[in-house]
C-alpha cells in the first residue's frame, strides 16, 4: 500500500510538471472542444457559492407554495411556529451544557439543559454600515442590482464589538432552542448585520454530538445537534494557541448566536423564497467538511481535502504550531490546546495517537455501514481542516516552504476538477469577484470586502497556477463574468464567488446581499434567451457557519459530512417549485459535471467515487447504501 501511494504521489507530481511546462490552453473553442457534448440539455452549469448558513437558518419556516411538496425544517417538525415562536415540538432542539476537561471528545458528558440560552453577542458585526452613501458603495462594489445599493449603507448594530446583542428580542431570557432573529419584539430586521458563530473543524464535530448509541432508524448516525451554544461559549473560535480560557458565557464573543434563524414565513429571505417556489430546492444538501470556508471550497475543487506537501507534491510535516490539538488545557472545560487560523489547522488523521483523531475514527467505526476509507487519510499526510492561504498568489508565485508563522498551505499537485476539465477539452472558468487580473485587490476597502483567496480551489493547484496560459484562461473577475453572459460566451462549467461585502457571511456581510448578488446574475442570464435555455444556475453556500440545523447528517469519512446547507437550482429544467430530498453534499456538483460531460472521478480518493443514494420510501433523507451522495440530476426534469 505504501508503494502504491508513493507511485500515485509521484504520478501527480509528474502531471503537475507536465502541465506547468505548457504555455497555452489545452483546448481551444472549435478545436477539439467537447463543451457541447453533454448527456442532458444543460450546456452551461454555474455554481454560485455564498457563505455560512444552514438550511434551517435560511429556510427554517419555509412552506412550499406547491402543495404537493414537503420540506423538512423547523416549521414542519413543529420545533417553531410560522410566526417564529416555539412550537409544540420545541424540545426536539433543546441544547445542553457539558463537561470535557481531559481529552477531546465529539460526544462529551452532558450535564443539564440550559434553562435559558446564553445571550447572543455582537461578535465582530459592524457598529456602522460599511458605506456612508449609495454613491460610495457604487464606486467600490459592482455586483448589485442598481436599486439595491442602499443595503450597503444600512444595518450597523449601533453597538460595540463583543457585547451582548440587546437588539435580539428577550436576549436575556431566550427559551432553550432556536430563536427568531427578526422577532418584531426586538430591533433586528433582515436588513441588519449580526454576529458570526464558530464554525471550525473540531468545534463542529463537537456541536453535532454524534454517538451511535443514540442512533434510531430515522437518524442512524446518532448525531443529536444539541451542543451548539455550549461549544460557542466554552471554546468559540479558539485561542490560536493562547492560554486564557473564557471567564463567562460572553467571553468568546458569541453567546448563543448559533441558534438564531431568519423567518422566511414572515418575509425574510424573500428572493430565495421566490426562487424556491419557482424552481427547485434541496432540503438535504450538506457541507462536505466539518469546519470552515477554505476546507469546503477545496472539497468542491478536489472532491477531497489536500495535505501539507513538499516541493514534489509528497506529504510532509508542517511546523508544530500549525498542528491541531483540541485536547483541553489543564484546568479548563473544553478550551483547546492548539486551534485556530494563526495556530493549528493540520491533522494527521491516519495516526490515531494524534490529538482529536481517535474519537472521530472510533465513532466512524461504530456506524452500521463502512465509512469511505478511500477518501479518508493517507499515511503521514497532514490535512488542512481550517483556513490557510493558498500556496500561490494570483500571479502564480508559489510558497513551497512556509515559515512556522506563515499560515500558508504549500502548492498541491493533487488532481482537481479544473485539471480534469482541461484534459478533457471542456471549457471552464472560476470567477472570483475582486480578482483584479491576478492582483487579488479589487472591491476592497479598509473596512472589508475584497477577493477571497482561500475560496479559490485552483489557487492551491500547481498544475494550474504555474501555467500562465491556464491562469489567464480560467481565472477571472466579476466583470469578465458579466461580459461572458452578455456575449453568450459563458464556459461550460463555471464557479462564481462574491467578494466579502456580498458573500452573505455573518458579521462581515448580510444574507440579503448574497441574494441580490445572485439576483443580478440570474436576471442577466435570463435576459439572454439562447444562454438561458441551456443553463443551470446552482446556488449554495460553503458551510453552515456554525448555525444550528435539525436535519440528518451522514458521516462519510474523517472530514464530514457536516450540517445541511441551502441549495437551489435555477434553470428552465428545474421549474415547478419542487423540494428534492436526495442526499447531496458539495461533491455532488462534481458528480453532476462528470455525469453531464461523461467524465470519470477526480481521483481514487475523491468522493465522486461514491454511489448515488438509494432511499427507503419511509425515509427519503437517509441513504440505505451509505455512504452515498447524489449527482444533482434529481433536481431537474429533462422530460418537460
Amino acid at each position: 500500500m505504501r508503494k502504491l501511494r508513493k507511485n500515485k504521489f509521484a504520478a501527480a507530481a509528474a502531471l503537475g510538471a507536465m502541465l506547468a511546462g505548457q504555455t497555452a490552453p489545452l483546448y481551444a473553442q472549435g478545436t477539439g472542444d467537447r463543451s457541447n457534448q453533454t448527456t442532458t440539455p444543460i450546456k452551461h452549469v454555474m455554481l454560485i457559492i455564498g457563505e455560512n448558513r444552514t438550511f434551517d437558518n435560511v429556510f427554517g419556516t419555509f412552506k412550499p407554495a406547491n402543495s404537493s411538496q414537503t420540506v423538512y425544517n423547523l416549521l414542519s417538525e413543529g420545533i417553531v411556529n410560522s410566526d417564529g415562536t416555539p412550537g409544540p415540538n420545541f424540545a426536539k432542539a433543546e441544547q445542553y451544557q457539558a463537561v470535557d476537561n481531559e481529552t477531546y471528545t465529539i460526544n462529551p458528558v452532558k450535564t443539564e439543559p440550559y434553562e435559558y440560552l446564553p445571550p447572543p453577542n455582537t461578535d465582530g458585526a459592524p457598529t456602522n454600515a460599511p458605506f456612508s452613501s449609495v454613491s460610495d458603495a457604487e464606486s467600490v462594489e459592482p455586483a448589485l442590482p442598481a436599486d439595491e445599493y442602499n443595503l450597503l449603507t444600512i444595518g450597523g448594530t449601533g453597538l460595540p464589538h463583543h457585547v451582548v446583542d440587546t437588539r435580539v428580542a428577550n436576549y436575556d431570557a431566550l427559551a432553550n432552542g432556536p430563536f427568531d432573529l427578526t422577532d418584531t419584539a426586538g430591533s433586528i430586521s433582515y436588513d441588519d448585520y449580526t454576529g458570526s458563530p464558530v464554525h471550525r473543524f473540531f468545534q463542529m464535530w463537537q456541536q453535532t454530538d454524534c454517538n451511535t448509541a443514540n442512533a434510531t432508524p430515522s437518524n442512524p448516525s446518532g448525531c443529536l445537534n444539541d451542543l451548539f451554544p455550549w461549544v460557542e461559549v466554552t471554546v468559540g473560535a479558539g485561542g490560536n494557541g493562547g492560554t486564557t480560557p473564557p471567564a463567562n458565557d460572553e467571553s468568546t464573543g458569541e453567546g448563543s448566536l448559533a441558534m438564531g434563524f431568519y423567518n422566511s414565513a414572515a418575509g425574510d429571505v424573500g428572493y430565495f423564497t421566490h426562487l424556491a417556489n419557482e424552481y427547485t430546492l434541496s432540503d438535504n444538501d450538506h457541507q462536505a467538511i466539518m469546519g470552515g470556508t477554505g476546507a469546503n471550497h477545496i472539497a468542491i475543487g478536489y472532491g477531497a481535502e489536500i495535505y501539507f506537501a513538499d516541493r514534489n507534491g509528497n506529504p510532509a510535516v508542517p511546523s508544530g504550531n500549525q498542528i491541531e490539538n483540541p485536547n483541553p488545557v489543564s484546568g479548563t472545560n473544553n478550551w483547546y490546546t492548539q486551534d485556530g487560523y494563526s495556530g493549528g489547522s493540520y491533522v494527521n488523521c491516519a495516526d490515531q495517537s494524534q490529538p482529536g483523531v481517535a474519537p472521530i475514527m472510533n465513532y466512524l467505526d461504530s456506524l452500521n455501514y463502512k465509512p469511505f476509507r478511500s477518501g479518508d487519510c493517507a499515511a503521514n499526510a497532514y490535512y488542512l481542516v481550517n483556513n490557510y492561504n493558498p500556496g500561490f498568489n494570483g500571479l502564480g508565485v508559489p510558497d513551497y516552504n512556509p515559515a512556522p508563522n506563515d499560515f500558508t498551505v504549500p502548492p498541491s499537485t493533487q488532481n482537481n476538477i479544473g485539471v480534469e476539465l482541461t484534459q478533457n477539452h471542456i471549457s471552464w472558468r472560476y470567477y472570483g469577484e475582486g480578482w483584479g487580473n491576478g492582483k487579488e485587490d479589487g472591491e476592497q476597502t479598509s473596512t472589508g470586502g475584497g477577493y477571497c483567496n482561500i475560496c479559490n480551489p485552483f489557487q492551491y493547484s500547481t498544475q494550474i497556477m504555474t501555467n500562465p496560459g491556464l491562469r489567464r484562461l480560467h481565472l477571472a473577475g466579476i466583470h469578465q463574468l458579466y461580459k461572458d453572459i452578455n456575449n453568450g460566451t459563458l464556459p461550460a462549467v463555471t464557479i462564481v464567488k462574491p467578494d466579502g461585502f456580498l458573500d452573505g457571511h455573518p458579521a462581515s456581510s448580510k444574507f440579503e446581499l448574497f441574494e441580490q448578488f445572485c439576483h443580478k446574475i440570474i436576471d442577466m442570464v435570463q435576459a439572454n434567451p439562447r444562454l438561458w435555455k441551456s443553463t443551470a444556475i446552482v446556488i449554495t453556500v460553503d458551510e453552515g457557519g456554525g448555525y444550528y440545523d435539525s436535519g440528518y447528517i451522514q458521516p462519510i469519512d474523517f472530514f464530514g459530512d457536516g450540517t445541511r446547507i441551502p441549495l437551489l437550482v435555477v434553470s428552465p429544467y428545474s421549474e415547478g417549485g419542487r423540494v428534492v430530498h436526495t442526499y447531496y453534499d458539495h461533491v455532488s456538483f462534481d458528480k453532476f459535471v462528470e455525469a453531464n460531460w461523461g467524465l470519470g472521478p477526480i481521483s481514487d480518493r475523491s468522493r465522486d467515487n461514491l454511489p448515488n443514494p438509494i432511499a427507503s420510501p419511509a425515509n427519503p433523507y437517509v441513504p440505505t447504501n451509505g455512504p452515498a451522495i447524489g449527482d444533482l440530476m434529481d433536481m431537474f426534469n429533462f422530460n418537460k
